[in-house]
């Protein structure tokens, strides 16, 4: 890894860091989904509100595939830590 590399992750590191202090409920909540409801069939809805009002939803069902990208994902994460 070179040096350009690690400024990058360390400006990332940096972000996450805002932006888990701006956002404290969400790692629970992720977490809880995670530990409870990740399995075949769950379905995850997104919605953003605009600051002038229009809105924007959509919906994905999670798939065998959906899931292994994710536990590939978090195993990633572990060995980096």
């Amino acid at each position: 890894m070179n040096l350009s590399q690690l400024a990058r992750i360390q400006t990332l590191k940096k972000h996450l860091a805002a932006f888990q202090k701006n956002h404290p409920k969400l790692g629970s909540f992720c977490n809880a989904v995670y530990k409870n409801a990740m399995t075949e069939g769950t379905v995850i809805e997104i919605k953003a509100t605009s600051p002038d009002g229009r809105n924007y939803v959509t919906n994905l069902q999670l798939t065998r595939e959906d899931l292994e990208f994710l536990q590939a994902l978090q195993e990633f994460n572990q060995t980096r830590q």
